[in-house]
C-alpha cells in the first residue's frame, strides 16, 4: 500500500431509477503507484466513467448510489471525508479531464478566467499571481498566453481539450484521472495531446488513470491495464501481459477486432451480441452470453479472480482448465 497513491476495494455503484437498478460498478478493485499510468480499456457503458466520478466523488446523488467499498487516497480514505475536506483534494490533489469540453467549459467566462479561478481557489495567492499562473499553464499546453482573455468558442476542439487539460494540471496534482481525453479529436490532434500529456506527466510526476476505448492509446501510455467488462474488471496486468498474452475471452475479442498490419485477413472477427442490461446482469459470468468458450458453470457460477502469473490477474474459469 506504501507506493500506491490510489487503491479502490470492492467498489459497489448503483443508478437508482423509477423503474430499475442499473448495476454500474460491481466489486471493482484498482490500484495506482506513484507515478504510474494505469489503462482502464473497455465499451461503451462498462463503468469507466462511473469509477473515475466515484474517485472524484462528484456522482449525482440521486440517482447514483454507492453502496459499499473504500477509496484510499494517500492512505485515506475519501469516502469517509465531509465534502468540505473532499473541497480541499478534489482539482488539487485529484484532478480530471472530462470526455467533452464542451460541456467542460463554462462558454460565458474567458478560458484563462477558469483556469485562474481553480488555482486561486486552492492556493493563498493574489489574483495578480493566480493570472500568472495560468498564463503559464496555457504556454505548457502549447497555448499562447495572448489568448487568456478569450472564450472557448473562440478555440477549436483540439484548442478547447489542451485548455481543459491545462484546468486539470493548474494545481499539480497528484493523480490525474483522464477521462477519454482523445476521443472526440482527429488522430494528429489525438497524437499531439497524447504526446503532451506524457511530457507533463513526467515534468510533474502525476499518477494517472488513463480511461479509454483505444488500445492504441494505451499501449503508447501506459504501464497497467485493467480491462473492465459490464461493470467488473476481467483482466488486469502490465502493459506486457494484457499486449502479449492476454487470458480472458472479452480481452482476446478485444485484439481480434482490431486490424493487423501484418495479415492478410479481408474481415476482422468481431465480438458477438451487446454487454448484458446492467439492470438484469447474468447469474454467472457477465461474459457468458458472448464467450465462444462458455459452459454451463459459466452460465451458473461468477469466476473468482485468479492470479495466473505475478501481477496478471484474470476473472475467468478458463484459467483453472489451463492450469
Amino acid at each position: 500500500m506504501a507506493d500506491n497513491i490510489l487503491e479502490i476495494r470492492d467498489l459497489v455503484v448503483e443508478y437508482h431509477t423509477d423503474d430499475a437498478i442499473v448495476h454500474a460498478v460491481n466489486s471493482v478493485n484498482l490500484s495506482i503507484k506513484k507515478g504510474e499510468t494505469v489503462g482502464l480499456v473497455g465499451e461503451t457503458g462498462a463503468g469507466k466513467t462511473t469509477i473515475a466520478r466515484s474517485i472524484m466523488r462528484i456522482l449525482q446523488t440521486p440517482p447514483a448510489k454507492l453502496c459499499s467499498g473504500e477509496i484510499l487516497f494517500e492512505e485515506q480514505n475519501i469516502m469517509a471525508l465531509s465534502e468540505h475536506d473532499m473541497r480541499k483534494i478534489r482539482g488539487n490533489k485529484i484532478a480530471m479531464i472530462f470526455q467533452d469540453p464542451m460541456t467542460a467549459l463554462n462558454p460565458i467566462e474567458t478560458v484563462g478566467f477558469q483556469i485562474a479561478e481553480a488555482i486561486g481557489l486552492h492556493n493563498k495567492i493574489s489574483r495578480a499571481e493566480a493570472v500568472r499562473r495560468a498564463c503559464d499553464m496555457l504556454e505548457m499546453v502549447g497555448i499562447p498566453s495572448a489568448r487568456y482573455d478569450e472564450y472557448p468558442h473562440q478555440f477549436s476542439g483540439g484548442m478547447k481539450q489542451r485548455v481543459v487539460i491545462a484546468m486539470a494540471l493548474a494545481c499539480n496534482p497528484e493523480l490525474l484521472l483522464a477521462d477519454e481525453p482523445t476521443t472526440a479529436l482527429d488522430v494528429t490532434i489525438q497524437a499531439q495531446v497524447l504526446e503532451m500529456m506524457q511530457s507533463l506527466k513526467e515534468r510533474l510526476g502525476t499518477s494517472v488513470l488513463m480511461i479509454t476505448h483505444d488500445l492504441g492509446v494505451v499501449a503508447d501510455c501506459c504501464q497497467s491495464v485493467a480491462v473492465i467488462y459490464a461493470g467488473e474488471i476481467v483482466e488486469y496486468g502490465t502493459a506486457e501481459h494484457i499486449f502479449e498474452a492476454a487470458t480472458h475471452p472479452y480481452t482476446i475479442g478485444l485484439f481480434n477486432s482490431l486490424p493487423k498490419l501484418d495479415s492478410d485477413a479481408r474481415r476482422l472477427i468481431p465480438i458477438k451480441g451487446l454487454m448484458p442490461d446492467p439492470t438484469n446482469l447474468p447469474t454467472g459470468c457477465t461474459f457468458c452470453e458472448r464467450c465462444p468458450d462458455a459452459t454451463e458453470k459459466c452460465a451458473a457460477e461468477s469466476p473468482d479472480v485468479v492470479e495466473i502469473a505475478p501481477g496478471h490477474l484474470v476473472k475467468c474459469f478458463l484459467t483453472e482448465v489451463n492450469k
